[in-house]
């Protein structure tokens, strides 16, 4: 997940990952290394934060990853 450590989206996605039983979540800090954000850019063609990967897919940020959870398609995804 890229993330900030000031962003509160990112912590309601890293709440929600929680709650599903996932704790080992490695936090990319684009805060810290300009090329980390541009990498972030490059890879999502988004700016903002968090961006969410589960496993080699793209999930979005975190209004797309709730959806996926409303949807009831979160943890089918997350255990895969």
């Amino acid at each position: 997940m890229y993330s900030t450590a000031v962003c509160p989206f990112c912590h309601r996605a890293e709440m929600l990952l929680n709650s599903k039983g996932i704790s080992d979540i490695e936090k990319v800090r684009v805060d810290l290394d300009p090329r980390l954000r541009e990498e972030m850019m490059s890879k999502t063609g988004r700016r903002t934060v968090p961006q969410i990967y589960i496993g080699d897919r793209h999930v979005g940020g975190f209004e797309e990853l709730s959806a996926l959870d409303h949807a009831g398609r979160l943890d089918a995804l997350l255990r895969a």
